[in-house]
Protein backbone atom coordinates (compact mmCIF):
# COMPACT_ATOMS: atom_id res chain seq x y z
CA UNK A 1 0.00 0.00 0.00
CA UNK A 2 1.54 3.59 -0.79
CA UNK A 3 1.78 6.37 0.89
CA UNK A 4 -1.52 8.06 -0.66
CA UNK A 5 -3.61 4.95 -0.37
CA UNK A 6 -2.86 5.81 3.59
CA UNK A 7 -3.33 9.44 3.09
CA UNK A 8 -6.85 8.87 1.54
CA UNK A 9 -7.64 5.85 3.89
CA UNK A 10 -9.28 7.86 6.66
CA UNK A 11 -11.55 9.46 3.84
CA UNK A 12 -13.07 6.40 3.58
CA UNK A 13 -16.93 5.95 4.47
CA UNK A 14 -16.61 3.29 7.01
CA UNK A 15 -13.09 4.01 8.61
CA UNK A 16 -14.01 6.15 11.20
CA UNK A 17 -17.07 4.06 12.79
CA UNK A 18 -14.69 0.75 11.88
CA UNK A 19 -11.77 2.71 14.47
CA UNK A 20 -14.06 3.41 16.86
CA UNK A 21 -15.53 -0.03 17.22
CA UNK A 22 -11.95 -1.33 17.58
CA UNK A 23 -11.00 1.29 20.13
CA UNK A 24 -14.21 0.56 22.25
CA UNK A 25 -12.69 -3.05 22.11
CA UNK A 26 -9.53 -2.69 23.04
CA UNK A 27 -10.91 -0.33 26.01
CA UNK A 28 -13.15 -3.39 27.06
CA UNK A 29 -10.17 -5.40 26.88
CA UNK A 30 -7.54 -3.30 29.01
CA UNK A 31 -10.51 -2.95 31.38
CA UNK A 32 -11.26 -6.94 31.57
CA UNK A 33 -8.59 -9.38 29.86
CA UNK A 34 -10.85 -11.96 29.15
CA UNK A 35 -13.37 -9.58 27.16
CA UNK A 36 -12.25 -11.83 23.94
CA UNK A 37 -12.49 -15.11 25.25
CA UNK A 38 -15.03 -17.40 23.67
CA UNK A 39 -16.38 -20.50 25.42
CA UNK A 40 -17.94 -23.99 24.12
CA UNK A 41 -20.44 -24.95 26.59
CA UNK A 42 -22.78 -28.06 25.82
CA UNK A 43 -21.86 -26.93 21.88
CA UNK A 44 -23.34 -23.51 22.45
CA UNK A 45 -20.75 -20.64 22.06
CA UNK A 46 -20.19 -18.15 25.59
CA UNK A 47 -18.40 -15.03 25.85
CA UNK A 48 -18.50 -11.06 25.45
CA UNK A 49 -18.39 -11.05 22.03
CA UNK A 50 -21.28 -13.50 21.50
CA UNK A 51 -23.59 -11.28 24.13
CA UNK A 52 -22.50 -7.87 21.90
CA UNK A 53 -23.83 -10.02 19.03
CA UNK A 54 -26.94 -11.35 20.61
CA UNK A 55 -27.98 -7.81 22.17
CA UNK A 56 -27.14 -5.74 19.45
CA UNK A 57 -29.08 -8.15 17.39
CA UNK A 58 -32.60 -5.68 17.99
CA UNK A 59 -31.06 -2.94 17.19
CA UNK A 60 -29.32 -3.62 13.52
CA UNK A 61 -32.47 -5.36 12.88
CA UNK A 62 -34.57 -1.98 13.61
CA UNK A 63 -31.78 0.15 11.58
CA UNK A 64 -31.69 -2.39 8.63
CA UNK A 65 -35.21 -1.46 7.69
CA UNK A 66 -34.13 2.30 8.96
CA UNK A 67 -31.32 2.61 6.66
CA UNK A 68 -33.42 2.37 3.58
CA UNK A 69 -36.43 4.52 4.44
CA UNK A 70 -33.88 6.67 5.27
CA UNK A 71 -32.47 6.30 1.73
CA UNK A 72 -35.61 7.67 0.49
CA UNK A 73 -35.66 10.96 2.12
CA UNK A 74 -37.62 9.82 5.04
CA UNK A 75 -37.62 8.69 8.89
CA UNK A 76 -39.98 5.78 10.81
CA UNK A 77 -40.13 6.97 14.57
CA UNK A 78 -42.91 4.49 15.09
CA UNK A 79 -40.42 1.30 14.49
CA UNK A 80 -40.22 1.58 18.78
CA UNK A 81 -43.90 1.38 18.96
CA UNK A 82 -44.19 -1.59 16.75
CA UNK A 83 -41.46 -3.62 18.91
CA UNK A 84 -44.00 -3.42 21.79
CA UNK A 85 -47.06 -4.31 19.99
CA UNK A 86 -45.13 -7.20 18.27
CA UNK A 87 -44.22 -8.50 21.00
CA UNK A 88 -47.81 -7.90 23.28
CA UNK A 89 -49.33 -9.72 20.49
CA UNK A 90 -47.22 -12.75 20.27
CA UNK A 91 -47.46 -13.32 24.27
CA UNK A 92 -51.06 -12.30 24.75
CA UNK A 93 -51.99 -14.91 21.80
CA UNK A 94 -49.71 -17.35 23.83
CA UNK A 95 -50.51 -17.01 27.42
CA UNK A 96 -54.07 -17.26 25.83
CA UNK A 97 -54.29 -20.43 24.51
CA UNK A 98 -54.53 -23.85 25.90
CA UNK A 99 -51.39 -25.13 24.54
CA UNK A 100 -48.58 -22.56 24.87
CA UNK A 101 -45.54 -25.06 24.82
CA UNK A 102 -46.82 -26.29 20.80
CA UNK A 103 -44.48 -25.35 18.18
CA UNK A 104 -48.00 -24.47 16.32
CA UNK A 105 -49.18 -21.90 18.88
CA UNK A 106 -45.83 -20.30 18.83
CA UNK A 107 -45.81 -19.98 14.82
CA UNK A 108 -49.36 -18.55 15.19
CA UNK A 109 -48.64 -16.15 17.31
CA UNK A 110 -45.13 -15.23 15.42
CA UNK A 111 -47.10 -14.93 12.00
CA UNK A 112 -49.95 -12.98 13.36
CA UNK A 113 -47.21 -10.11 14.85
CA UNK A 114 -45.58 -10.06 11.87
CA UNK A 115 -48.96 -9.40 9.53
CA UNK A 116 -50.31 -6.61 11.77
CA UNK A 117 -47.00 -5.31 11.63
CA UNK A 118 -47.19 -5.83 7.88
CA UNK A 119 -50.35 -3.87 7.82
CA UNK A 120 -49.15 -1.27 10.32
CA UNK A 121 -45.86 -0.30 7.80
CA UNK A 122 -48.32 0.06 4.97
CA UNK A 123 -50.06 2.64 6.72
CA UNK A 124 -47.03 4.53 7.16
CA UNK A 125 -46.64 3.80 3.64
CA UNK A 126 -50.25 5.10 2.55
CA UNK A 127 -49.25 8.47 4.89
CA UNK A 128 -46.14 9.40 3.27
CA UNK A 129 -46.66 8.07 -0.35
CA UNK A 130 -49.89 8.49 -1.16
CA UNK A 131 -51.22 11.45 1.12
CA UNK A 132 -47.65 13.20 0.97
CA UNK A 133 -47.77 13.69 4.61
CA UNK A 134 -44.15 14.28 5.92
CA UNK A 135 -42.08 10.70 7.29
CA UNK A 136 -41.82 12.66 10.64
CA UNK A 137 -45.09 13.52 11.37
CA UNK A 138 -47.12 10.20 9.32
CA UNK A 139 -44.75 7.85 12.07
CA UNK A 140 -44.79 10.27 14.62
CA UNK A 141 -48.52 9.70 14.51
CA UNK A 142 -48.15 5.85 15.04
CA UNK A 143 -45.34 6.63 17.44
CA UNK A 144 -48.00 7.90 19.62
CA UNK A 145 -50.80 5.72 18.88
CA UNK A 146 -48.46 2.71 19.16
CA UNK A 147 -47.95 2.32 22.81
CA UNK A 148 -51.57 2.94 23.67
CA UNK A 149 -52.06 0.22 20.93
CA UNK A 150 -49.68 -2.10 22.67
CA UNK A 151 -51.31 -1.34 25.92
CA UNK A 152 -54.83 -2.16 24.90
CA UNK A 153 -53.83 -5.44 23.90
CA UNK A 154 -52.09 -6.19 27.40
CA UNK A 155 -54.78 -4.54 29.05
CA UNK A 156 -52.18 -2.11 30.69
CA UNK A 157 -50.40 -5.63 31.99
CA UNK A 158 -47.17 -7.16 31.95
CA UNK A 159 -47.81 -10.37 29.77
CA UNK A 160 -45.69 -13.53 31.17
CA UNK A 161 -45.29 -16.69 28.90
CA UNK A 162 -44.02 -20.32 29.23
CA UNK A 163 -43.44 -21.09 26.41
CA UNK A 164 -40.01 -23.16 25.27
CA UNK A 165 -40.37 -23.21 21.77
CA UNK A 166 -41.10 -19.38 21.94
CA UNK A 167 -38.25 -18.22 23.77
CA UNK A 168 -35.88 -19.76 21.55
CA UNK A 169 -36.11 -16.67 19.06
CA UNK A 170 -35.00 -14.68 21.68
CA UNK A 171 -32.95 -16.76 24.21
CA UNK A 172 -32.35 -20.30 21.94
CA UNK A 173 -29.43 -22.05 20.08
CA UNK A 174 -29.25 -22.36 16.25
CA UNK A 175 -26.22 -24.08 15.03
CA UNK A 176 -24.34 -23.28 18.31
CA UNK A 177 -24.86 -19.83 18.40
CA UNK A 178 -27.48 -17.66 19.53
CA UNK A 179 -30.64 -17.49 17.68
CA UNK A 180 -30.86 -13.92 17.39
CA UNK A 181 -27.96 -13.77 15.97
CA UNK A 182 -28.62 -16.20 12.84
CA UNK A 183 -32.53 -14.79 12.74
CA UNK A 184 -30.38 -11.11 11.79
CA UNK A 185 -27.58 -12.53 9.89
CA UNK A 186 -30.48 -13.93 7.93
CA UNK A 187 -32.45 -10.98 7.19
CA UNK A 188 -29.51 -8.84 6.82
CA UNK A 189 -28.27 -11.18 3.75
CA UNK A 190 -31.96 -11.21 2.05
CA UNK A 191 -31.76 -7.20 2.29
CA UNK A 192 -28.00 -6.90 1.01
CA UNK A 193 -28.72 -9.53 -1.60
CA UNK A 194 -32.12 -7.66 -2.79
CA UNK A 195 -30.82 -3.98 -3.11
CA UNK A 196 -27.18 -5.00 -4.36
CA UNK A 197 -28.00 -7.84 -6.28
CA UNK A 198 -31.37 -6.68 -7.96
CA UNK A 199 -32.40 -3.14 -9.25
CA UNK A 200 -34.07 -2.32 -5.91
CA UNK A 201 -31.42 -0.66 -4.35
CA UNK A 202 -30.77 1.40 -7.57
CA UNK A 203 -34.60 2.35 -7.38
CA UNK A 204 -34.34 3.40 -4.04
CA UNK A 205 -31.61 5.83 -4.26
CA UNK A 206 -32.47 7.42 -7.58
CA UNK A 207 -36.11 7.76 -5.36
CA UNK A 208 -34.20 9.60 -2.16
CA UNK A 209 -31.79 11.61 -4.48
CA UNK A 210 -35.02 12.97 -6.79
CA UNK A 211 -38.23 11.31 -6.21
CA UNK A 212 -39.91 13.55 -9.17
CA UNK A 213 -36.68 12.90 -11.52
CA UNK A 214 -37.39 9.37 -10.58
CA UNK A 215 -41.07 9.29 -11.15
CA UNK A 216 -40.95 11.26 -14.17
CA UNK A 217 -38.33 8.51 -15.97
CA UNK A 218 -40.86 6.00 -15.36
CA UNK A 219 -40.02 4.86 -11.46
CA UNK A 220 -42.93 3.77 -9.04
CA UNK A 221 -41.66 6.07 -6.42
CA UNK A 222 -44.71 5.25 -4.55
CA UNK A 223 -44.32 1.70 -4.75
CA UNK A 224 -40.77 2.04 -3.43
CA UNK A 225 -41.31 3.85 -0.39
CA UNK A 226 -44.47 1.79 0.57
CA UNK A 227 -42.22 -1.04 0.13
CA UNK A 228 -39.33 0.08 2.11
CA UNK A 229 -41.93 1.64 5.37
CA UNK A 230 -43.48 -1.93 5.23
CA UNK A 231 -39.44 -4.08 5.07
CA UNK A 232 -39.10 -1.55 7.85
CA UNK A 233 -41.86 -2.55 9.91
CA UNK A 234 -41.02 -6.05 9.78
CA UNK A 235 -37.84 -5.38 10.68
CA UNK A 236 -38.88 -3.60 14.00
CA UNK A 237 -41.73 -6.98 14.58
CA UNK A 238 -38.84 -8.84 14.42
CA UNK A 239 -37.24 -7.35 16.92
CA UNK A 240 -40.31 -6.96 18.97
CA UNK A 241 -40.52 -10.51 19.02
CA UNK A 242 -36.94 -11.00 19.84
CA UNK A 243 -36.95 -8.86 22.73
CA UNK A 244 -40.13 -10.25 24.35
CA UNK A 245 -38.95 -14.02 24.33
CA UNK A 246 -35.90 -12.99 25.88
CA UNK A 247 -37.66 -11.97 28.77
CA UNK A 248 -40.55 -14.25 28.42
CA UNK A 249 -42.82 -11.38 28.95
CA UNK A 250 -44.43 -8.32 26.48
CA UNK A 251 -43.95 -4.68 28.89
CA UNK A 252 -45.92 -2.11 25.79
CA UNK A 253 -44.52 0.52 27.97
CA UNK A 254 -40.42 -0.25 28.01
CA UNK A 255 -40.64 -2.63 25.32
CA UNK A 256 -38.37 -0.95 22.33
CA UNK A 257 -38.31 2.13 24.53
CA UNK A 258 -35.88 4.93 22.66
CA UNK A 259 -34.76 1.85 19.62
CA UNK A 260 -35.75 4.45 16.94
CA UNK A 261 -33.13 6.98 18.44
CA UNK A 262 -30.21 3.73 18.56
CA UNK A 263 -31.59 2.70 15.28
CA UNK A 264 -30.83 6.76 13.67
CA UNK A 265 -27.65 6.77 15.33
CA UNK A 266 -26.26 3.24 13.97
CA UNK A 267 -27.31 4.69 10.47
CA UNK A 268 -25.61 7.83 10.47
CA UNK A 269 -22.46 6.61 12.06
CA UNK A 270 -22.87 4.11 9.19
CA UNK A 271 -22.40 7.03 7.02
CA UNK A 272 -26.00 7.01 5.30
CA UNK A 273 -27.06 10.56 4.82
CA UNK A 274 -30.60 11.66 6.33
CA UNK A 275 -30.82 13.42 3.42
CA UNK A 276 -31.61 10.43 1.28
CA UNK A 277 -29.80 8.63 -1.63
CA UNK A 278 -26.70 6.68 -1.10
CA UNK A 279 -26.61 4.37 2.08
CA UNK A 280 -24.72 1.48 3.59
CA UNK A 281 -25.98 -1.57 5.18
CA UNK A 282 -22.85 -2.39 5.83
CA UNK A 283 -22.08 0.82 7.38
CA UNK A 284 -25.26 0.48 9.56
CA UNK A 285 -24.43 -3.14 10.56
CA UNK A 286 -21.04 -1.43 12.21
CA UNK A 287 -22.83 1.34 13.51
CA UNK A 288 -25.23 -0.95 15.19
CA UNK A 289 -22.46 -2.78 16.89
CA UNK A 290 -20.89 0.51 17.96
CA UNK A 291 -24.18 1.44 19.76
CA UNK A 292 -24.22 -2.00 21.68
CA UNK A 293 -20.71 -1.83 22.44
CA UNK A 294 -21.08 1.30 23.56
CA UNK A 295 -23.93 0.08 26.71
CA UNK A 296 -21.41 -2.62 27.26
CA UNK A 297 -18.41 -0.74 28.09
CA UNK A 298 -20.82 1.53 30.20
CA UNK A 299 -20.81 -1.41 32.38
CA UNK A 300 -17.57 -2.93 31.52
CA UNK A 301 -15.44 0.35 32.72
CA UNK A 302 -18.33 0.87 35.26
CA UNK A 303 -19.52 4.60 34.28
CA UNK A 304 -22.52 5.79 36.67
CA UNK A 305 -25.55 4.88 35.61
CA UNK A 306 -26.40 9.03 35.84
CA UNK A 307 -24.17 9.75 32.94
CA UNK A 308 -24.37 6.71 31.35
CA UNK A 309 -26.54 8.86 28.35
CA UNK A 310 -23.75 11.67 28.44
CA UNK A 311 -21.27 8.98 27.97
CA UNK A 312 -23.28 7.65 24.94
CA UNK A 313 -23.77 10.91 23.24
CA UNK A 314 -20.20 12.15 23.67
CA UNK A 315 -18.50 9.32 21.76
CA UNK A 316 -21.91 9.33 18.92
CA UNK A 317 -20.53 13.34 18.16
CA UNK A 318 -17.17 12.36 18.11
CA UNK A 319 -17.88 9.66 15.17
CA UNK A 320 -20.31 12.20 13.71
CA UNK A 321 -17.13 15.36 13.11
CA UNK A 322 -15.18 12.93 12.53
CA UNK A 323 -17.00 11.89 9.29
CA UNK A 324 -18.12 15.50 8.56
CA UNK A 325 -17.16 16.02 5.29
CA UNK A 326 -16.73 19.91 6.40
CA UNK A 327 -14.18 19.40 9.33
CA UNK A 328 -11.99 17.01 7.10
CA UNK A 329 -11.58 20.03 4.55
CA UNK A 330 -10.76 22.09 7.28
CA UNK A 331 -8.17 19.66 8.62
CA UNK A 332 -6.89 19.15 5.14
CA UNK A 333 -6.71 23.01 4.31
CA UNK A 334 -3.90 22.85 7.49
CA UNK A 335 -2.07 20.39 6.48
CA UNK A 336 -1.73 21.69 2.97
CA UNK A 337 1.69 24.22 2.54
CA UNK A 338 1.40 27.93 2.77
CA UNK A 339 0.76 29.47 -0.64
CA UNK A 340 -0.80 26.36 -2.57
CA UNK A 341 -4.27 26.39 -3.85
CA UNK A 342 -6.89 23.47 -2.90
CA UNK A 343 -8.03 21.43 -5.51
CA UNK A 344 -11.37 21.99 -7.29
CA UNK A 345 -14.22 20.31 -5.99
CA UNK A 346 -16.55 17.93 -7.66
CA UNK A 347 -19.44 21.02 -7.02
CA UNK A 348 -17.02 23.72 -8.15
CA UNK A 349 -16.21 21.82 -11.51
CA UNK A 350 -19.72 21.11 -12.06
CA UNK A 351 -20.36 25.17 -11.02
CA UNK A 352 -17.76 26.07 -13.93
CA UNK A 353 -19.05 23.85 -16.80
CA UNK A 354 -22.40 25.91 -15.79
CA UNK A 355 -21.35 29.31 -15.71
CA UNK A 356 -19.38 28.68 -19.13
Amino acid sequence: MNLTALTDLPKARLFWPIVTLAALLLLNVAVSPGFFEIQVQNGHLFGSLIDILRNGAPTLLVALGMTLVIATRGIDLSVGAVVAIAGALACTIIADSDAPGEVGTVLFAVTVAVGFSLVLGAWNGLLVAVFGIQPIIATLILMTAGRGIAMLITEGQIITVSSAPYKVIGAGYWFGLPASIVIAAAMFLVAALLTRRTALGLLIESVGINPVASRLAGVRARGIIWTVYVFSAVCAAVAGLMISSNVTAADANSAGLWIEMDAILAVVIGGTSLAGGRYSLTGTLIGAFVIQTLTTTVYTVGIAPSITLVFKALVVIAVCLLQSPVLQQRMRARRRPPGSRPPASADTVETGALVS
